[in-house]
């Protein structure tokens, strides 16, 4: 590899073990260069610096032990079925039982080779890393990293904390780790440039660039694991510094542009608007007409809308985005509302067409989503194309080639968080025509607070909704150990009887979609065996879009009385009858996820209720978790408590790098630095322009053009 002025820009290409086909994989994670790589962070870390005792484990560590094997044996399991899967491991498991001079643990291999089972025998020695856990009266680790000793070879551990990055299927932690240290060899102060001014980085005691990206790839053994993924190591700061400033520097741009666009007035009088609001049947909040009266404000106007609305589960963002929609159809244009899955886009369908079809004795309503094809397909892109429909309701099939809008005026995106930049883009283009650009209202229901929806929507005016709507009761939350199991069913049982509805939501118990839908099914066929006077339904992400459709139909319609369900029922299903959910697993979800869920009952007239089991023993921080569910039930309160809690950087086994999608900071673990951000900011665009182009590209790349979408 050729090491030049433009080292940070040269192709991956360049690097050992990267052809044509490895780089079109590494271009599924947005790498293309060495400065991709670079800033590729690793999601966490994996402390292989020691050997730790057998006899001084604990479930939950991941360890690096070393002993030898005392025993192996294959087990069948009582009914004999595979996992997942590997048909082949047909219900066996290779056990081997490791000891060293303290104390003894198991190996299990649920998937393993001939060849493996022979190696793995008495005697061997052998060096693991993996999760130490509880297994059947034994401490074990699950399928294990393992290489094979040979007698009294003593190999050497490693010297710095081990990174695990973000990845892709095809691209494996080895190719990262080695690809990042091909990179980190070459690196230096010359050929990646710092862009942020040198007195800045003196007064902040930053660390200079390339001693940060080399400490954050490869911290070194005296760095403590907690202090790392506690993401406050001065490397670390000086990266998050850098990438907000960038960032804000990015929206300040994405304006200025917006700006160089027009866009077609929407006016529509009091009368209209007041009449159609009657017709909805529902009586709004202050700050329902608060907000409808911003976005009325801004559609009046030349200049495209871009509008980011804010309001809790259930606030009624529906009906101001119905308000919204009603101005482009006054005007005989076109609005296109996205939505993220067919279930929600089916749902904002019916209510949008029931409401418009009252108010304008016609049908001016379409949905569009991926099930559509062939003849239905085509009678709808002609009914798009000609102008013969003006509410149109879709998923990602929106933003496909052949949709063609006649006169495309305002874009609704429903949970934008679910989209990508470029899917907005795309969309936003096909209404752009001769510099004249549609509107855009941004929903969501992920509550963040003021000041860093401000910052992490810089280039958006932001409306938010901030009460529910009048008799909406309070849903009533309990917090259940799991080992009270029996007792909650019968509950459950009894209410539906009753003719109530209810949910059951089996969550993410590992880092598995499988495993998360298995344990679905088999709650759901439990339920079946236990009560079969009751009908339950099944939805999880593994099933087809039409069947997921069909079951949910059903619930909506009443014939079924219990829906088990994974979290992809967090948003779209709104169901009126159903006053009871039951969360089970609570303590491994977060805050904001928690209160999604609690969303989807307490949407009719009954007395709703919300029961979070978990399993013991609760971490401390579990536990707060869990209280403030319970207690609070306000979005934008539990947003702030999130907000508290999160400093340490706690993420429930998912990273969360904030509402934008950021390589390194979090506008909320990191809202402490966002006025200094700002003066920053302000500081490089009056003193040092010149660098703000170098700046955004390094951290926004490919994603810089679609700011304004």
């Amino acid at each position: 590899m050729s090491l030049g002025e433009s080292f940070e820009y040269q192709s991956l290409q360049t690097l050992k073990g990267v052809g044509p086909a490895v780089a079109t994989k590494l271009e599924k994670l947005g790498l293309y260069t060495i400065q991709d790589m670079l800033f590729h962070f690793p999601l966490r870390y994996e402390d292989r610096t020691k050997i730790v005792p057998i006899g001084a484990l604990r479930a939950g560590q991941q360890v690096v032990i070393e002993g030898v094997i005392e025993h192996s044996e294959v087990r069948f399991s009582r009914n004999g079925r595979s996992r997942g899967k590997n048909k082949a491991s047909s219900g066996r498991s290779l056990l081997c039982y490791l000891s060293d001079s303290t104390g003894g643990i198991v190996l299990r291999f649920f998937y393993f080779n001939a060849s493996q089972q022979a190696n793995l025998t008495r005697g061997k020695r052998v060096r693991c890393f993996g999760e130490v856990r509880h297994g059947a009266g034994n401490l074990e680790i699950t399928h294990p990293e393992y290489q094979q000793l040979v007698e009294n070879e003593s190999l050497p551990v490693k010297n710095t904390l081990t990174p695990v990055y973000p990845r892709t299927e095809g691209v494996h932690q080895a190719l990262l780790r080695n690809l990042a240290e091909q990179v980190l060899i070459g690196l230096n102060e010359d050929n990646v440039p710092e862009w942020l001014p040198e007195q800045l980085l003196m007064e902040k005691r930053f660390p200079n660039l390339s001693q940060s990206l080399k400490t954050v790839h490869h911290p070194s053994a005296d760095i403590s694991l907690s202090s790392i993924e506690a993401v406050k190591h001065p490397a670390q700061q000086r990266l998050i510094f850098e990438e907000l400033v960038a960032y804000r520097l990015s929206m300040i741009q994405f304006r200025q542009e917006v700006k160089k666009y027009q866009a077609s007035a929407q006016y529509i009088d009091d009368e209209s608007l007041k009449a159609f609001i009657k017709i909805l049947g529902f009586e709004l909040t202050v700050a329902q007409k608060k907000v409808i009266h911003e976005i009325m404000n801004d559609l009046k106007q030349t200049v495209p809308m871009m509008r980011l609305l804010q309001g809790d589960v259930g606030s009624g963002k529906t009906v101001v985005a119905a308000c919204a929609a009603l101005a482009a159809v006054h005007n005989s244009s076109q609005v296109a509302i996205m939505a993220p899955t067919e279930i929600l886009a089916s749902q904002l369908f019916d209510n949008f067409n029931r409401w418009f079809e009252s108010a304008r004795n016609k049908d001016v309503c379409l949905l569009l989503t991926g099930k559509h094809k062939g003849k239905i397909r085509e009678e709808k892109l002609s009914a798009i194309r000609t102008g013969e429909t003006c509410v149109i309701v879709g998923t990602h099939a929106l933003f496909q080639q052949d949709v063609e809008f006649k006169n495309l005026s305002l874009i609704i995106v429903d949970e934008q968080h679910r989209f990508g930049v470029h899917q907005r883009l795309t969309l936003r283009e096909k209404g752009s025509k001769n510099a004249i650009a549609p509107h855009q209202l941004i929903m969501t229901a992920t509550p963040i607070p003021r000041s860093l929806a401000m910052t992490a929507y810089a280039d958006l005016d932001y409306s938010v909704i901030d009460e529910l709507p009048v008799g909406r009761k309070k849903i009533s939350t309990v917090v259940l150990s799991d080992q009270r199991r029996s007792e909650v069913i019968e509950r459950v049982a009894e209410a539906c009887r009753r003719g109530g509805q209810a949910y059951w939501v089996c969550t993410l118990v590992e880092e598995s979609e499988v495993l998360q839908c298995q344990a679905a099914e088999e709650t759901a066929a439990r339920l079946n065996q236990d009560f079969q006077d009751l009908s339950i339904g099944l939805v999880h992400g593994r099933m087809k879009q039409d069947e997921k459709d069909t079951v949910v139909s059903k619930f909506k319609a009443g014939e079924i009385n219990l829906l088990v369900a994974t979290t992809v029922i967090e948003v779209g299903v709104d169901v009126p009858n159903a006053s009871l959910m039951v969360i089970e697993n609570a303590e491994r979800l977060g805050l904001s996820q928690l209160h999604q869920l609690r969303g989807r009952v307490g949407r009719g007239k009954k007395q709703s209720a919300c029961v979070l089991m978990y399993q013991s023993p609760l971490s401390e921080r579990a536990r707060q978790r869990l209280s403030i569910v319970r207690e609070n039930h306000s979005g934008f309160i539990i947003a702030q408590k999130d907000l508290e809690m999160r400093g340490a950087g706690e993420v429930l086994g998912t990273r969360q790098t904030g509402v934008v999608g950021m390589r390194i900071a979090d506008v909320v673990r990191d809202e402490f630095m966002l006025d200094d951000v700002k003066v920053a900011a302000a500081q490089i665009q009056q003193q040092w322009p010149e660098r703000i182009k170098p700046l955004v590209k390094r951290w926004m790349g490919r994603v810089n053009q679609y700011g304004s979408v």
